[in-house]
This record gives structure tokens, C-alpha cells and sequence, in this order.
């Protein structure tokens, strides 16, 4: 994603060419549910799944807004605590990617869910090290499983969309386990709500909340959980 530090009318005068580079990626649609899938816990209670797919501002406003999801938080998962930082991740150097660490309620939604509205609508899989405009491995497709069966249900899925060739293409997604969730400056969180104009929001990240609506209106919520509890703007 562009830096923060351009002013608004850089931002505008940039958007008609940077931020409208093509992708070549591929047009949303609504992937098969996984076969395999995660049992809701008996006793109630929360779990966290943990996905990057470019820049988490898109990611994130994606899941702020599903049915069941009560928190997501953009950070940066894949490095060392150290190098958590925005100035550093950008260099592509650090092993981070930008990724958001969702908090949700299995009886509401399941994991195997997630991961379909992930593959669906939240980025593109089939893109190597990239998302749109942005390139490098911090913006890696990339499944940062909490425990094994996460890990398992995750490879499975993966195989089982490749095997179909839903994507006509293999998927570019990683599985990582074992690697630490450090949350993004405040200034990146719920960004998308708060900044539904901003040239990069409105042509790289709107169109996947219009496609979350669209393609998984079950699970769409006009309202969406925001980490600073702020009003969209």
C-alpha cells in the first residue's frame, strides 16, 4: 500500500496512476465450502484465526463486517517481535506479512467459513507475493495456523480447491504455524471504515465489501466491528 506520509492531493494525483495498475487478478466469486471443517467447541467461548492477503486495510474491512466475527485486527505476523513496525515491514525483509488476526464465535461461524470468504472475497490466492498494486512477501497469501487442526483443515481446503481448479490456476498460499501476531499502529486500524474515499480504499478494497455483500449475504453485517469503536466517516 502506498505510504501514509503522502498528502491527500499526492494520494489523488497518484491514483490514476499508481493505484490503478492492473492486477491481472482474479475476479471474486464464491469458492466451494471446504469439505473438512472444524467442530464448534461444546462450552462457549471465542477462537482466532489468523490469514494475510495483501494489504490488511482490504482484509480487515472484509472482516469486520461477517456475521460472527467480533474483533479484527490489522498486525503483522511471520517475524520477530523487533521488526513488527510499519517503516520496517515495508521493506520486504523482515519475514512479517501483513495479515489480520480475526476473534470469532464458532457457534456463529465456523473456521472452515472464514477460510471460504478468505479465498473468496478477502484477496486474491492465486497471486505470488503480491495483492494488486503491492508487491513483495509482506503482502503473501498466507494461512497463519494457531494449532494444528487449523493447519490441517487449511491444507485440506487448499488441496481441495486446487484439485477442482476453481481458480483454473494452483493457489499461491502458504500454510505457517508457531509464528506470533504483533497488532499494526493505531493508526492503520479500521481504516477502511474511516477512510472509504481514499483513492487505494476505493479501487483496490470497496469492491470486496460490495462482493462480501454480494456473494455471502448470509453472513454480510452492515455494521461492522471496529477496533477503536469509531464511527465510519
Amino acid at each position: 500500500m502506498k505510504s501514509l506520509a503522502l498528502t491527500a492531493g499526492a494520494l489523488a494525483a497518484a491514483a490514476l496512476v499508481w493505484y490503478a495498475v492492473p492486477s491481472f487478478a482474479e475476479p471474486a466469486k464464491r469458492v466451494p465450502a471446504p469439505t473438512a471443517d472444524l467442530a464448534a467447541p461444546a462450552a462457549a467461548k471465542t477462537e482466532t484465526a489468523v490469514f494475510a492477503g495483501g494489504c490488511f486495510w482490504g482484509v480487515q474491512g472484509v472482516f469486520q463486517r461477517v456475521k460472527g466475527v467480533s474483533n479484527a485486527v490489522s498486525g503483522y505476523a511471520g517475524g520477530d517481535a523487533k521488526t513488527a513496525r510499519y517503516d520496517e515491514v515495508g521493506s520486504g525483509r523482515t519475514g512479517h506479512a501483513e495479515s489480520v488476526r480475526i476473534t470469532y464465535d464458532p457457534k456463529q461461524i465456523s473456521y472452515g467459513k472464514l477460510l471460504q470468504i478468505y479465498f473468496s472475497v478477502a484477496h486474491d490466492p492465486t497471486e505470488l507475493n503480491r495483492q494488486g498494486p503491492d508487491t513483495g512477501t509482506q503482502y503473501r497469501s498466507t494461512v497463519f495456523a494457531e494449532n494444528a487442526e487449523q493447519a490441517r483443515i487449511a491444507k485440506e481446503y487448499i488441496a481441495q480447491l486446487n484439485q477442482a481448479k476453481t481458480f483454473g490456476k494452483p493457489l499461491a498460499t502458504t500454510i505457517e504455524m508457531a509464528k506470533p501476531f504483533y497488532a499494526a499502529e493505531d493508526y492503520h486500524q479500521d481504516y477502511l471504515t474511516l477512510n472509504p474515499s481514499q483513492p487505494y480504499i476505493a479501487i483496490n478494497d470497496m469492491p470486496k465489501i460490495d462482493d462480501l455483500k454480494k456473494l455471502f449475504p448470509e453472513s454480510y453485517k452492515a455494521t461492522p466491528s471496529l477496533v477503536r469503536g469509531a464511527k465510519a466517516g
